[in-house]
């Protein structure tokens, strides 16, 4: 079975391909390598001990963006004129910095929405109707405490939040227009860690957005100092708390999901969220983390970034229901393998 991976080399995209070709399945990796390296493919070859040559029978690789039509076109006419045909995509591809999108606007927009509507047009032309596609939880309104289930109010914060809730209503009308469409929209709350091995993780260029990478940079001394943005939020310590998720439980979602809608008789769009349904603020994620390293972790208090909200955790029930899936990663676990990546890879993928 052949299944096209936008962003397939990207943080969450990656390890998803590893338990995809774990589990017998044929990848076309579509990637812009905007935000992530080619050399990730050579460390899924390691990790699963497949020879070069295997491996590139079991990857196609093919850089692309996913705004070029013409090239997702191309890819799935090649397939079709070998009588063969792509079974379902599993779609990762998209700009996802909450700060950078209130600043570069236009650009989500175009990436995240205009790109995933030429991805579902090209689709539809070659009848591949299997869709899993990586939503977020930063399509929801802010909550101040409780769980967020998926009723809970559409009201993101920021351009980010609202290019995937746009492409979530996009895919409602796709869905209400023809329900031969199988799709999985998954609520991702805040992917972290690293595959045990050390071998793949997230390796963000620039300055890190999200918490992990920033601790593990500073952890490594790449950076001075982490900044906490805020320490007046309503929560008990006064930083922000989230719902953190480790990859590789994040990756199984996935896997989880795609079976689910290749199995399923019943053609359906689910919308699920994954998350842990365990909230941690900063500073309790500073601390586990200096104790897995043995030492402090410097910072400094700064303002509060636009965008960002107080509280975020999920109600994660649902997905239990329907998938049979649940998070078995700590947050000890997260802290460890998080470090264990940036230790082994001091400069990342570089």
């Amino acid at each position: 079975m052949n299944l096209l991976i936008t962003g397939g080399t990207g943080f969450i995209g990656s390890h998803t391909c590893l338990l995809l070709l774990a589990q017998g399945y044929d990848l076309v990796i579509f990637d812009s390598f905007v935000n992530s390296s080619a050399k990730v493919l050579d460390r899924l070859g390691i990790i699963l001990k497949f020879n070069n040559d295997y491996l590139f029978k079991r990857i196609t690789l093919i850089r692309g963006d996913i705004r070029d039509k013409k090239k997702l076109i191309e890819l799935f006419s090649s397939f079709e004129s070998k009588g063969k045909s792509i079974n379902g995509v599993l779609h990762f591809a998209g700009l996802k910095s909450v700060s950078d999108s209130v600043i570069n606007p236009l650009e989500y927009w175009d990436v995240n929405l205009s790109g995933t509507k030429n991805l579902l047009q090209v689709m539809n032309q070659f009848n591949c109707k299997i869709f899993v596609f990586s939503s977020s939880a930063t399509i929801y309104a802010p909550k101040l405490n409780g769980y967020i289930n998926e009723e809970h109010e559409i009201n993101p914060m920021n351009p980010y939040g609202r290019t995937k809730a746009a492409v979530e209503y996009l895919l409602a009308d796709l869905y209400s227009s023809d329900n031969t469409w199988s799709i999985a929209s998954l609520r991702y709350f805040n992917p972290v860690g690293a595959h045990h091995s050390g071998m793949i993780g997230e390796d963000p260029f620039g300055i890190p957005n999200n918490l992990f990478p920033f601790i593990s940079q500073v952890a490594a001394g790449r950076l001075d100092k982490l900044r906490i943005y805020g320490s007046n939020w309503p929560t008990f310590d006064g930083t922000g708390v989230r719902d953190y998720v480790h990859v590789i439980d994040l990756a199984d979602g996935h896997i989880c999901a795609l079976n689910y809608l290749l199995n399923n008789k019943v053609r359906n769009f689910i919308k699920l969220n994954l998350g842990s349904g365990k909230g941690y603020s900063v500073l309790e994620v500073i601390n586990t983390y200096s104790n897995v390293i043995g030492r402090s972790i410097p910072y400094e208090i700064v303002d509060r970034r636009l965008g960002d909200n107080a509280f975020s955790v999920a109600d994660p029930s649902l997905a239990k229901d329907i998938l049979g899936w649940e998070t078995k990663k700590s947050l000890i676990d997260m802290c460890k393998d998080s470090w264990n990546w940036q230790k082994n890879n001091p400069q990342g993928y570089s």
